[in-house]
């Protein structure tokens, strides 16, 4: 596993009630990842919810709660459905394994283990999520189906498209006002919507407002200035070279070929 290049280290949170298996877990990672500690479930559970980090790692028993209450809890959330999870547990045998699938861990891991061994289950985990984000940033429609997530993930997509869907021709919308809309602080909102679309929330609105606009336009239901004042942009020029970066021809052109992109 090697430092992520070309934008932060991935955030990781350790849940683990042992201090030493803790510090030897967080060591492991030192220079791969940035490192949060949580002693125990319902602390671990908080600071996901707070911080929303790229993965949790969690020892399967625990005092306050243990690691399948933590992944059930996270799995259901719409703020952390999408974070994958570990589980450690010392158990010899395998018995624990399908309690640890049904709350939808994704990967479990028995004790002692090899860093080497855990570095690289963290580094499979959190390149699938880049590979998924990568296709669902190819994708023409932006729809929940397109891409394989949970249905915690779904709501949440559904939720924010409505949300903004909501004030698409208010141009004083902003990702401020998404963040109101959602109920979720500015960090939780822009690290989820990066997990799942690899866009920020102003890059998710802009999208949806050209997805809108390509989609009008394509059913000649009014003229280019006219189709991008109903979708909120005030500003043509600007207008149009959105347009152009993610299509890549102008709203003339578009109109010319009649392409609509949620056919």
């Amino acid at each position: 596993m090697t430092p992520a290049a070309g934008g932060p280290e991935p955030l990781l949170l350790i849940v683990e009630d042992n201090g030493e298996v803790r510090r030897y877990i967080c060591e492991s990672f030192r220079g791969y990842c940035r490192v949060l500690e949580a002693t125990h479930g319902l602390e671990g559970l908080r600071k996901a919810v707070e911080t929303v980090p790229d993965l949790v790692i969690s020892d399967l028993m625990m005092p306050e709660m243990d690691g399948l209450e933590l992944c059930r809890h996270l799995k259901t959330d719409e703020r952390t459905s999408h974070i994958p999870v570990i589980l450690l547990t010392a158990r010899a045998s395998v018995e624990s394994k399908p309690d640890g699938l049904e709350t939808r861990a994704d990967d479990y891991v028995t004790k002692p283990f090899y860093p080497q061994e855990l570095r690289a289950r963290v580094r499979n985990l959190i390149e699938g999520r880049k590979n998924m984000r990568l296709r669902f940033g190819r994708k023409v429609k932006l729809q929940p189906k397109d891409i394989s997530i949970t249905s915690a993930d779904e709501k949440f997509l559904q939720n924010a498209i409505s949300v903004v869907e909501k004030h698409i021709s208010d141009a004083d919308f902003t990702a401020e006002a998404m963040e109101t809309g959602m109920a979720m602080s500015k960090m939780q909102l822009y690290r989820k919507l990066k997990a799942l679309t690899d866009q920020s929330p102003g890059e998710f609105v802009r999208t949806l407002r050209l997805k809108r606009a390509a989609s009008l336009i394509s059913q000649r239901s009014g003229n280019i200035s006219e189709i991008a004042y109903e979708v909120g942009f005030n500003n043509l020029s600007y207008f149009a070279r959105c347009f152009k970066e993610l299509f890549g021809v102008t709203p003339s052109e578009y109109a010319g070929s009649a392409r609509d992109p949620v056919s």
